[in-house]
């Protein structure tokens, strides 16, 4: 299946591609007139189409079916410090999106080794991310967001905090219920302050551990992933 990501598409019988998706398509792939190839607009809906006008710079298609993905998963928003190694974030936001995730934030912590990021960067990365894993819903990333300003955020959900003090957290897989909303809070390699994780609590964040290992943040971002998805096969 050719995926290309059409945002501002619409249910209409005839699209153009953008240039760069026009020039992938032809001068990449090669494709020519009554080719098939299927468009993604990242909100969950696949439009199957066939290429009528195989111009590199504006080619146009014939969009002849509509699908949408399968059931939908409740909402997963991890909120995580972005890695002093900027490839690891990238690698961790390419894995989350292929096994399924709705909202990352990179958030600015106390002990944060990367104050700065690049958005748009981490953006392609989960867009790449979607079309190689064949989903058609790209998960919001956000800007680097304060802690502060994303503990305080309204969430409808549970809402979690892994960290290494010893506090008698439970295990994430023997706490969360199947079917619920999400949200978990990761931090820098340096864990989050005692301040930071006294103030999650006070605003309705439960305390969670991924096992006896001490995870490396992209690592603890993944599992959390892996986990949240498992339980709700």
């Amino acid at each position: 299946m050719k995926l290309f990501y059409t945002p501002e598409i619409a249910q209409d019988k005839t699209f153009t591609l953008s240039e760069s998706e026009s020039k992938h398509a032809i001068r990449v792939l090669r494709l020519k007139e009554k080719d098939t190839i299927t468009l993604i607009n990242g909100k969950g809906s696949f439009f199957d189409a066939t290429i009528s006008d195989a111009n590199p710079k504006k080619c146009t298609v014939q969009i002849t079916t509509i699908r949408t993905e399968n059931k939908a998963k409740p909402y997963l928003h991890i909120a995580i410090a972005p890695t002093k190694n900027n490839d690891r974030t990238e690698w961790m936001i390419e894995k989350c999106t292929e096994i399924g995730i709705n909202e990352i934030t990179p958030t600015l912590c106390k002990h944060s080794e990367r104050k700065k990021i690049k958005q748009e960067r981490f953006e392609k990365t989960a867009i790449s991310a979607m079309k190689q894993s064949l989903k058609a819903s790209l998960p919001i990333v956000n800007e680097l967001t304060n802690f502060n300003t994303v503990v305080n955020a309204a969430f409808k959900g549970k809402k979690y905090i892994a960290h290494c003090y010893k506090n008698k957290q439970q295990h994430f897989k023997d706490i969360y219920l199947k079917g619920e909303n999400c949200m978990i809070l990761i931090g820098p390699e340096g864990d989050f302050s005692e301040q930071e994780v006294e103030l999650a609590l006070k605003n309705g964040f439960v305390p969670i551990t991924f096992g006896e290992s001490r995870l490396r943040t992209e690592t603890a971002g993944i599992f959390a992933c892996t986990t949240f998805n498992l339980l709700n096969e």
